[in-house]
């Protein structure tokens, strides 16, 4: 095909991922701009198949029907839920991917650098070194993210305190083994101990990182990837993979930059696999709480709300586990028909991965404009009659804002204990994903409604009726 109709395809597909993007910026717009990246990359990859002088075409229709059916099972049996270690795999999936295009053409180079100029080698293996290393890094560090989203690995941090050191050492011993294979002074061995390199160094990066930080770890690793399919554009001369690329690593960069922030991190800790560390002893949970809790019932909680005026919903993952979005829907509406005020208010982080709670809720046909930001939270909670928070615990913890010993101190928070009555909905007093307890369950102006998320909410609603 004409080259320059090529490249208008290409521009048309880049526009179309960009458009895409924006659209991810809000949740009233994020399925059309989720179809307009989906399109955009149909266009690319049917634009590179007529490109590109494929040998056997039976092979690609393999792959992309095989691909094609296992995107499609995933999106229709992943539950929300589970929907951070689908992130994680993708991730990973796409780190592999950089990593079998760069590892392909590295062999082709190997056999074929006498037709090439020595500066075009050299310029081909380093795009190929930083495909592999940031690719074999994309790919091991979100198996571990995904082990610990996943609970088959332990979901605190693992490490020690020389953990950044090792992580140093790793990389710099990666790249001198990538200058090394980019001059021509190591071969096919050489080749292999980068890609072992690379793999330890991703997997001695998330470790150390716990899973209340695990949703900076998702971005970061995001952000990876793109970088890497940049790197694996330049490799195969392609322009929209170039593109597409570093729009996903420059967004990647910006959203870790966000979360970052959110939750009082620093970016160069998140680069070297060094989190949050206590600056104190563990916690004990009974001191914490000293006998203080209170339990309640739906009945009593209902009567709380009889006389409300304001009720703000706090979702968490616990939310998510109970699958009580539709439940918690209706009560808003039973609500909302008394003449009652009703907000969402949704922290930055809550859930395991950004913007959880928000597609989770959307799934419910909540309306959008209800939910509302931490930072647009926060200034009304002392306005508030009755909080309910469903299964958020760490991003309620007031031990982020007082307890300087804690983990997850100077972590911005949604401020739920200034509110009038606080209702915590929740199976236990067991900690979060952040193995912390929450001094809020012990305040005077909170309760706990023991149980399932989504049969507490039931039974809240149906307590509502029965008193109307």
């Amino acid at each position: 095909m004409n080259s320059v109709i090529i490249n208008l395809f290409y521009l048309v597909a880049a526009l179309l991922f960009v458009v895409g993007i924006k659209g991810l910026t809000r949740p009233k717009t994020a399925v059309s701009g989720n179809r307009m990246a989906a399109l955009g990359m149909l266009v690319a990859i049917v634009i590179t198949l007529l490109d590109r002088q494929v040998i056997h075409y039976e092979i690609v229709f393999a792959g992309l029907a095989l691909g094609t059916l296992m995107g499609a099972l995933m999106a229709v049996k992943i539950q929300m839920t589970a929907m951070p270690q689908m992130v994680a795999i993708l991730n990973g999936l796409g780190g592999g991917a950089s990593l079998g295009v760069a590892a392909a053409s590295y062999f082709s180079f190997m056999a074929t650098d006498s037709e090439l100029s020595s500066a075009t080698l050299i310029v081909a293996n380093c795009a190929v070194m930083l495909a592999i290393l940031i690719g074999t890094v994309t790919f091991s560090g979100s198996a571990v993210a995904f082990g610990k989203l996943q609970e088959i690995l332990p979901g605190q941090a693992i490490g020690f305190s020389g953990m950044k050191f090792v992580n140093l050492g790793l990389l710099l011993a990666s790249l001198a083994v990538a200058l090394l294979l980019i001059t021509g002074q190591a071969g096919m061995g050489g080749f292999i101990l980068l890609v072992a390199l690379s793999l330890l160094l991703g997997v001695t990066l998330v470790m150390p990182i716990g899973g209340a930080d695990m949703p900076v770890v998702i971005a970061l690793l995001n952000s990876y990837s793109g970088i890497a399919a940049a790197a694996a554009g330049f490799i195969m001369g392609n322009n929209v993979l170039i593109i597409s690329g570093a729009l996903v690593g420059a967004s990647g960069i910006i959203l870790t930059r966000i979360m970052c922030v959110a939750m009082n991190r620093s970016l160069l800790n998140v680069l070297f696999g060094k989190m949050a560390e206590a600056d104190g002893n563990s916690i004990d949970a009974d001191e914490v709480y000293k006998g203080k809790v209170t339990s309640s019932s739906p009945d009593e909680v209902s009567m709380m709300l009889e006389d409300a005026q304001r009720v703000v919903i706090v979702p968490g993952f616990g939310l998510a586990m109970a699958q009580a979005q539709h439940a918690v829907r209706e009560l808003a509406d039973t609500l909302v028909s008394r003449g009652i005020t009703v907000e969402f208010a949704i922290h930055p982080v809550a859930g395991r991965m950004p913007g959880h709670m928000n597609v989770l809720l959307a799934e419910a046909e909540v309306e959008y404009d209800s939910m509302k930001t931490m930072e647009q939270s926060n200034p009304n909670f002392g306005k508030t009659d009755v909080v309910i928070v469903i299964g958020a615990n760490d991003v309620t913890n007031p031990m982020a804002r007082e307890d300087k010993g804690s983990p997850i101190y100077g972590m911005p928070i949604l401020n739920v204990d200034q509110a009038k009555s606080v209702v915590i909905v929740k199976r236990s007093l067991s900690p979060g994903f952040a193995g912390l307890p929450n001094p809020l369950f012990a305040m005077d102006n909170a309760v706990m409604l023991f149980g399932d998320g989504k049969q507490a909410i039931m039974d809240l609603t149906a307590a509502l009726h029965e008193a109307a």
